[in-house]
């Protein structure tokens, strides 16, 4: 017996009933993105898998344990993107974007981790990001925090979000903060899990986002990275904090707040709930002026965020939000009304593009079509059968009031139901 076909594990249909939702979603964030000036980029899905490497970090959980890598024909080694920045930075030094300009860019699609699945945390996700380049000051970051929390209100999710943001200073204040916590992390090592002694000597900061309760009281007790930051940089922090207080924007300093990836500097911030349990981090973003240098470009300023979209869709699960609906599903009978309703219904296409209509195709009975007319939740089933050709006439039932089906001429069908959507 062959093996029942499915989908891989972490990897999920996205069905017809859930599409308005993402579709309201990804209408919402394309006119938030367009108010503030953003443009679309487009990347590919598979990258070198030296690219990862260098940007995101080797010893990072995503380059060590997570990521989709295999060696194509040629005996390259490429990988799904597990991120959208380093690809939109590729693409951007590829293309000569970055030189002597500015760039506010956005994107979305989807990407691809080997985690284990969770509510929330899928292998292949879907994210849209956005990045700017070539503006250094707390001012861009403002931006970015309050584009986010602009699409928080669009959507009605700002009572469910609260910011948390942090700095890690420069690159040098960082690598002093590091060896700082590893020297008071290693007179603590027997209270250290099997991830944090992994994490000891490559990337102690992310032991300061552990979730091990065990380990909470040492965290506390860590050395705090906003003491090893120089004026200028606490400077930038502080004008963030004033920025957002001046647009109303409330939020709190996390001072374990690192994010998972290598290329952060300055300001890093998260969009959390306590909706979704373990996976509650709907945004994320921050400084990285140190990327494009380390691919290779010349040093540029850029700062970014990227949201995870099935993370917005359980939050909007059980949101009110209405799908689109067809106006109204075209009913015939007779081979001249088959006819006539496939001209009737393009024009009908033509003159109100903005509504839906659904054309019954193939032989049915009156009583099946006006069951499915039913069944795709039409405001009206519009009927044509043999009377109604040879009159110019078509039949109007409503679907969704107590009425009497209507008959008027088929060159006012237009106005009826512009006047009555």
């Amino acid at each position: 017996m062959s093996k029942k076909l499915q989908a891989i594990r972490g990897m999920h249909d996205i069905l017809p009933t859930k599409t308005p939702l993402w579709q309201m979603i990804e209408k919402a964030m394309f006119e938030v993105c367009q108010q503030y000036g953003y443009a679309e980029i487009r990347m590919p899905i598979v990258e070198s898998s030296d690219l990862f490497c260098r940007s995101i970090g080797e010893v990072t959980d995503i380059v060590e344990k997570e990521m989709y890598t295999f060696d194509d024909r040629n005996g390259d080694s490429l990988s799904l993107r597990p991120e959208g920045t380093a690809g939109c930075v590729r693409a951007g030094l590829e293309h000569g974007l970055f030189y002597n300009q500015t760039q506010r860019l956005w994107y979305q699609g989807p990407m691809f981790r080997h985690e284990r699945p969770q509510k929330g945390r899928y292998r292949q996700f879907h994210q849209m990001g956005v990045e700017c380049f070539g503006i250094s000051g707390a001012e861009i970051e403002a931006e970015l925090i309050l584009m986010t929390y602009r699409l928080w209100k669009k959507l009605g999710l700002a009572d469910q979000l609260s910011l948390e943001i942090n700095s890690l200073g420069t690159n040098q204040e960082r690598l002093a903060y590091k060896a700082l916590l590893t020297q008071f992390l290693e007179q603590h090592k027997e209270q250290l899990d099997e991830d944090s002694l992994r994490r000891l000597h490559s990337n102690p900061l992310r032991i300061l986002d552990s979730k091990n309760p065990a380990m909470q009281s040492l965290i506390e007790q860590a050395p705090k990275l906003m003491d090893s930051l120089g004026e200028e940089s606490t400077l930038h922090f502080q004008t963030l904090r004033q920025l957002l207080d001046d647009a109303g924007v409330t939020c709190v300093h996390n001072p374990r707040l690192v994010r998972g990836l290598d290329y952060y500097s300055h300001t890093v911030f998260e969009w959390v709930t306590s909706s979704l349990g373990a996976q509650g981090t709907v945004c994320a973003g921050g400084r990285f002026d140190g990327l494009i240098e380390q691919l290779g470009g010349k040093a540029t300023p850029a700062v970014g965020f990227a949201m995870g979209m099935e993370r917005l869709v359980l939050l909007l699960d059980d949101a009110p939000w209405v799908a689109v609906k067809p106006l109204a599903y075209i009913i015939h009978q007779g081979e001249a009304a088959k006819n006539q309703a496939m001209r009737l219904v393009e024009r009908l296409r033509d003159e109100l593009p903005t509504h839906s209509f659904i054309l019954h195709c193939g032989d049915a009975s009156l009583k099946s079509q006006f069951k499915k007319a039913d069944k795709v939740d039409a405001t009206f089933a519009l009927v044509l059968g043999e009377s109604e050709v040879e009159n110019q006439h078509v039949g109007i039932k409503f679907l969704r009031e107590r009425k009497e089906q209507e008959q008027i001429p088929q060159d006012e069908l237009i106005n009826f139901l512009t006047n009555n959507s």
